[in-house]
């Protein structure tokens, strides 16, 4: 256990926007969400899972929607309370601690802000390792555990409580009402035991999202390149530098879609890449060649800030680095690949780790 603090926060949302592969949410306002909740309420406690009571209430809060719509929808900051409420009654037990859902600019703040304005443990661990953009791929969802009953609130106040038969079902009835609330609301789901976090989720992506926040912030004042320190903590790869030329996005069914066309820079000059996105990047090709995609991560950084790219913020001259990550094993089971691999999204392409796709460009 340990309290975090206003420069853990600033750490941990930079780490955790590079993890959210583009999507998770804009980081500046999901870390002005958490910071304003400690220095009102308090630092917030993070407890690892092995800490919790096996008997213990844990529920994820995230917000849900297209990541771009938060940037003028801003959650007033009660949705968490009804959420909760709502949950407990349902459940006829007190939440004892919060966890992330995913990592992210947004959706690993928001926990931070709920733990603080709730007075309760946030846990150090999610259900991703990264960010994906359906309430199905999740870790928890592989091991069984329904997201019903789930809670959703808008800053309006209306609040949807959803019982499902499948956590497939949850997503779509969700996104539809989801859609009709503005396109971004505030969620609660997957009410699990101490004992389930444990055994399901992916322990330690704050602390993860901690170090890399505080590589690439070491980097800015000493201004020096972060990537070989990056590469480092995350064991990932160099997948292209260049400046960005062309991006298409839409946003659709509660979703930022789109394409991202890169051209090639210094060692990649005379090559392109083109990513394409769905909340989060989904599939990274060079010339024609998928070199990363689903489950592993594709994270873009800008050269001139280090600060990693969302989706939303992609745009014509900007100058950036790609990077591929390995995913955590449970993603690469065929439960995993089947909930997140590239055929889930509509690509006609098996998943190939990022490893072997590497090791071939070396080759």
């Amino acid at each position: 256990m340990r309290l975090l603090d206003e420069q853990a926060i600033e750490h941990i949302a930079l780490g955790a926007s590079l993890l959210g592969t583009g999507g998770g949410g804009d980081p500046h306002v999901g870390k002005l969400m958490a910071l304003n909740a400690i220095r009102k309420h308090g630092p917030v406690k993070l407890v690892s899972p092995s800490e919790l009571p096996d008997d213990a209430l844990i529920v994820p809060s995230a917000m849900m929607g297209a990541p771009i719509v938060i940037i003028e929808k801003i959650p007033n900051g009660q949705e968490f309370i009804t959420a909760f409420q709502g949950l407990e009654g349902i459940l006829n037990k007190k939440v004892y601690a919060t966890i992330p859902i995913e990592a992210g600019g947004v959706n690993s703040m928001i926990p931070i802000a709920v733990a603080a304005q709730l007075g309760i443990p946030l846990v150090d661990a999610d259900g991703m390792g990264r960010a994906f953009p359906e309430l199905q791929m999740v870790t928890y969802h592989l091991d069984g555990i329904p997201a019903s009953p789930m809670v959703i609130v808008d800053e309006k106040g209306n609040r949807v409580i959803l019982n499902t038969i499948t956590n497939n079902w949850a997503e779509e009835i969700a996104r539809v009402c989801t859609v009709t609330m503005g396109a971004s609301v505030m969620i609660s789901l997957y009410s699990m035991t101490g004992r389930q976090v444990k055994d399901s989720g992916i322990s330690g992506i704050m602390t993860f999202s901690e170090l890399i926040g505080k590589a690439i912030t070491n980097a800015r004042k000493t201004n020096t390149d972060p990537l070989e320190d990056l590469l480092d903590i995350t064991k990932g790869y160099k997948l292209f530098q260049g400046k960005i030329t062309d991006v298409s996005r839409n946003i659709s069914g509660g979703f930022n879609r789109g394409l991202c066309a890169i051209s090639g820079l210094d060692e990649y000059t005379e090559q392109s890449m083109e990513i394409a996105f769905q909340n989060e990047n989904l599939i990274a090709s060079k010339d024609g060649t998928v070199v990363a995609s689903v489950p592993d991560l594709i994270c873009i950084i800008d050269v001139d800030t280090l600060i990693p790219v969302t989706t939303e913020t992609l745009k014509f001259g900007r100058r950036v680095v790609v990077l591929g990550i390995p995913c955590v094993s449970k993603w690469r089971t065929p439960k995993g690949i089947e909930t997140v691999g590239p055929r889930y999204f509509g690509y006609d392409i098996d998943y190939t780790p990022i490893e072997k796709l590497a090791a071939k460009q070396e080759g």
